[in-house]
């Protein structure tokens, strides 16, 4: 194997081909790089690739085959004042490895420079300590695998974690759990399938690694948002094998879900990596082309800049960077056959200048870009820079983690006052953050909690932050959570504090699932999980995040899947356009949507701003909806009254007059979730803390 020819330059990374593999890596300001063969022995061959293109160094090695371990030394200048950290005692990974093997060892050689020095170069050989590139076979077979493709306005969003998941499943056997074939598994794939939700938004399965201040206090990045390989499925959650067998073990899993109907949404993280500032190890980027990757200071070049709170930045506007990126989600898309991400962090990568920028150049490619343009695309539309928190600027195309629905929603139910104007705005898609862009009710992903903060659970039963187990004396995670305990702070017997606890969990899912929009789900909430009053849980890999199957809250999950069925079973509450409060073409009197006090008169300013008001009704028209069939025909709907009642109090709603000619029953309500539907006739008692959803009985 100590032949190499010249090869091409692109594709970047290792690509073989049946008779042996071309390996192309981007190494700008590198006077050559060795390529380094491994065996299973762990002997090292390395050759030099002979070629460079356009700052991209490659070769050909005829019968390397898939499974073959490998990995790269930079040879250039070490000059850490302008950025330069090329080390050859370093083993890299490859940027665009499609497969990761092994584990990082956190020791003094994984560090290119001397300890307590950034600037004098650590000359230890690491390659003892970090992990493999391996090169693999694209070939799977796909059968007949179709992507669902659900619109937008169609979708149920439930986040995950591919080990939580299926780590504590009676049912998923021992030797699978944690993993893709286990996230894969029937007992897995019925429940979301019996629970109705459409999208699994997985946490990060890119190749990730723990920073090495969580392994020096023995805990590891559960999360995953410390990537290091964007082509590459992490390997731990792979049960057949570390040399390739994740990715069919991944691909695996995406056909499963497609043949379920349900699509896979990726949590991505091109806003940072794992190798941390300055002061970080060397895996990749770093000892590659660290001046090229990374967003450096312009006062001194040695030190990485930090939109991200994590201790560096990558430089989305050199057109490497953004390359690797593109090349990364298209991979992604039509080689692993996921159908959109979520993008970590995603005000990070419009800063093509230090500022955000709507139509930054990140936007700009995906928008032309034939294969990414049809993906679900959703940001979380901040970072720590000037002006992070950008959500409603995000262009077109995209959806947003709509921070504040989750915000209003917590405030409404835990019983604040002035929050009406704003809950109502949440609720009917939030067309201030998102109409006057050209967006619609979809691009609003509303979600009342998710990975990072407080479960469900734990929004009602705790005031406090309760993370102790993080080793950081309590001092980690958001100090503004919105949160009230009912009564007690964390777990309890009490029957009155237990009462009032369900039913706020009723009343918030039950909102979340009838709003315009996009409601995402955070796996675990309708098996009622607690991480313990954690809300930064993102170091611990253990039952504090593990889904705890064997005590799930199996009257919640029905009333949750209930909930779902009701709304995918109604276009009312999945509109493509915005309300306009306007008659509808079948009603000269009767506006698309009502607002109404609860003695049934049409809400008014001093209605609207009485900062104690905690109770409202309001009318969903289905007579006319502004969407249409295929064949351009209006779609028909039923009509809904929904009563909302924050108080701590029960309150009597009175039918409108407008409406009182109607008859109407009790669809939903969420005080007495088992109890049958029943007539109404005048007025509603909404028990405290509830939603009474009625719908309209049609001749």
């Amino acid at each position: 194997m100590s032949e190499i020819w010249p090869g091409v330059g692109y594709p970047l990374g290792a690509t073989w081909d049946g008779s042996g593999t071309n390996f192309s890596v981007f190494a700008e300001g590198a006077h050559g790089v060795e390529l380094c063969l491994f065996d299973d022995a762990g002997n090292e061959t390395k050759l030099e690739l002979p070629e460079v293109t356009a700052h991209c160094f490659h070769g050909y090695v005829p019968g390397v085959a898939p499974g073959q371990r490998y990995g790269f030394r930079a040879h250039g200048p070490w000059d850490p004042q302008n950025g330069l950290r090329f080390n050859p005692q370093k083993l890299m990974l490859d940027p665009y490895a499609k497969a990761i093997e092994g584990d990082v060892q956190f020791v003094r050689d994984v560090f290119d420079h001397r300890a307590g020095n950034i600037d004098e170069m650590d000359i230890a050989d690491s390659q003892a300590s970090v992990p493999r590139s391996i090169v693999i076979s694209p070939f799977f077979d796909w059968g007949d695998d179709r992507p669902p493709r659900r619109p937008r306005r169609d979708t149920v969003l439930y986040e995950a974690h591919v080990k939580g998941m299926s780590q504590r499943h009676p049912s998923v056997p021992e030797h699978l759990r944690g993993t893709y074939a286990g996230m894969a598994h029937p007992a897995i794939v019925e429940h979301l399938v019996d629970l109705g939700v459409t999208a699994l938004e997985l946490m990060p399965v890119h190749q990730f690694y723990s920073e090495s201040f969580l392994a020096d206090k023995g805990l590891t990045n559960y999360w995953g948002y410390a990537t290091i390989g964007y082509m590459a499925p992490h390997n731990k959650y792979a049960s057949w094998g570390q040399r390739g067998e994740q990715v069919q073990e991944f691909k695996h899993l995406v056909k499963t879900m497609h043949a379920a109907g349900i699509e896979v949404i990726l949590d991505v993280v091109y806003n940072h990596t794992c190798e941390g500032n300055t002061w970080g190890p060397a895996y990749a980027f770093k000892g590659l082309s660290n001046h090229s990757y990374y967003r450096l200071s312009p006062q001194d070049g040695r030190h990485h800049v930090d939109y991200t709170g994590t201790g560096n930045t990558l430089d989305v506007g050199h057109p490497n960077v953004l390359q690797l990126i593109m090349d990364s989600l298209r991979y992604w898309v039509t080689d692993m056959r996921v159908d959109g991400f979520r993008f970590d962090l995603a005000s990070a990568l419009a800063r093509d200048s230090g500022h955000f920028e709507r139509f930054a150049a990140f936007f700009d490619i995906i928008h032309q870009d034939p294969v990414l343009r049809t993906t679900k695309l959703i940001a979380e539309p901040w970072d720590i820079g000037d002006g992070g928190y950008q959500v409603g600027r995000f262009p077109p195309l995209w959806s947003e983690w709509n921070g504040q629905y989750r915000d209003t929603i917590r405030s409404f139910w835990k019983g604040d006052s002035a929050t009406l104007g704003s809950f109502a705005s949440r609720f009917t898609g939030s067309s201030d953050l998102y109409e006057s862009g050209g967006r619609r009710p979809s691009a609003s992903i509303n979600f009342i909690t998710s990975h990072d903060g407080f479960t469900m659970n734990d929004l009602v039963s705790y005031n406090d932050r309760h993370n102790h187990a993080n080793g950081e004396n309590n001092q980690d995670g958001d100090r503004h959570n919105l949160s009230w305990n009912s009564g007690h702070e964390g777990a309890t017997a009490n029957p009155s504090v237990l009462e009032i606890r369900q039913r706020r969990v009723r009343a918030m899912l039950a909102t979340m699932l009838l709003s315009q929009g996009v409601p995402m789900l955070l796996g675990g909430d309708e098996l009622g999980r607690t991480q313990q009053g954690n809300n930064n849980a993102y170091a611990q890999d253990n039952e504090i995040n593990w889904t705890d199957w064997a005590n799930a809250d199996d009257e919640l999950l029905d009333f949750t899947r209930n909930m779902i069925k009701l709304r995918m079973s109604h276009p009312v509450f999945r509109r493509r356009r915005f309300f306009d409060g306007e008659p509808t073409d079948n009603n000269v009197d009767i506006a698309d949507i009502g607002w109404y006090d609860t003695d049934g008169t049409a809400m008014t300013h001093d209605d609207w701003v009485q900062p104690l008001n905690r109770a409202i009704m309001v009318f969903l028209n289905g007579d006319e909806l502004m969407t249409a069939s295929k064949r351009g025909e209006p779609i028909v709907d039923d009509s809904f009254l929904i009563l909302m009642n924050a108080n701590s109090i029960p309150v009597q709603f009175s039918i409108p007059t407008a409406l009182s000619e109607r008859f109407w029953r009790i669809e939903i309500d969420t005080a007495q979730p088992k109890s049958p539907d029943r007539p109404v006739v005048g007025t509603v008692d909404a028990e405290a803390w509830s939603v009474v959803v009625l719908k309209e009985r049609r001749a």
